[in-house]
């Protein structure tokens, strides 16, 4: 099980009466308002769940990345969304309202923190109150976007257009701004951007090499910041 993993933890929130919440209640409000919800904590690289895990559980990340990806029966890994602070994921058992499991293999891109509730909780707040479904499907709307945005990521051919591509997403999603451009608020390996994408790590090294060398991006300490991204999209559409 996931609680059992090295680098995970979790500790219980105060305790609950499961009440609806006020009318502008946040989602962050509503998952920790719940009753059995717990705020978690999970290092980088860790698995929160596998594919095939009792969906039982929803997930509303506060802070860091997360990872969703889709295994194949082949092998092969592609990720269908790189979640940022805010989203809300794990909702399958809330979508066919019985008892399932795990479509997606999550993992954290960074240390990450999540706010969590059982899944019967959360229907049980739904059946009372409307406004929390409503807001549960908020969020659910941003993060079916964020799917899609990886997913046109994914379908450039050319890698070199994938690398872009992504840099791209994670400097609208992750980015801070400076004098110098947009900083990705993300310490990001070689490697880990292999992994995202579909590539390998020597490839990403040589990529992200001529892109450096072509005055377009600043690699300091395994952060990435973007002079231009206006400049970097014309390059390589």
């Amino acid at each position: 099980m996931v609680g059992a993993q090295p680098g995970f933890s979790r500790y219980s929130a105060s305790p609950t009466t499961g009440a609806v919440p006020a009318a502008n209640a946040t989602l962050l409000d509503v998952i920790r308002g719940l009753s059995g919800s717990t705020t978690e904590t999970v290092e980088r690289g860790k698995t929160i769940f596998f594919p095939g895990d009792p969906a039982e559980k929803v997930y509303l990340l506060r802070r860091g990345a997360v990872r969703l990806s889709r295994v194949y029966e082949s092998g092969e890994e592609i990720t269908v969304a790189l979640l940022r602070e805010n989203s809300l994921f794990g909702v399958l058992s809330l979508l066919t309202g019985q008892r399932s499991d795990r479509f997606y293999h999550a993992v954290a891109f960074t240390r990450v923190e999540m706010v969590t509730a059982p899944a019967t909780s959360v229907r049980k707040a739904i059946e009372l109150d409307a406004s929390v479904g409503l807001l549960m499907l908020q969020g659910l709307s941003s993060r079916i976007l964020q799917t899609e945005t990886m997913i046109e990521t994914l379908t450039h051919r050319d890698m070199s257009s994938r690398l872009v591509s992504f840099l791209l997403v994670l400097c609208r999603d992750f980015g801070v701004p400076g004098n110098e451009g947009i900083t990705i608020d993300l310490r990001l390996s070689h490697q880990a951007i292999a992994e995202a994408i579909g590539s390998t790590r020597v490839t990403i090294t040589r990529l992200l090499g001529d892109l450096r060398n072509a005055g377009l991006v600043q690699i300091d300490r395994k952060k990435i910041t973007v002079f231009d991204p206006l400049a970097l999209a014309k390059r390589f559409s």
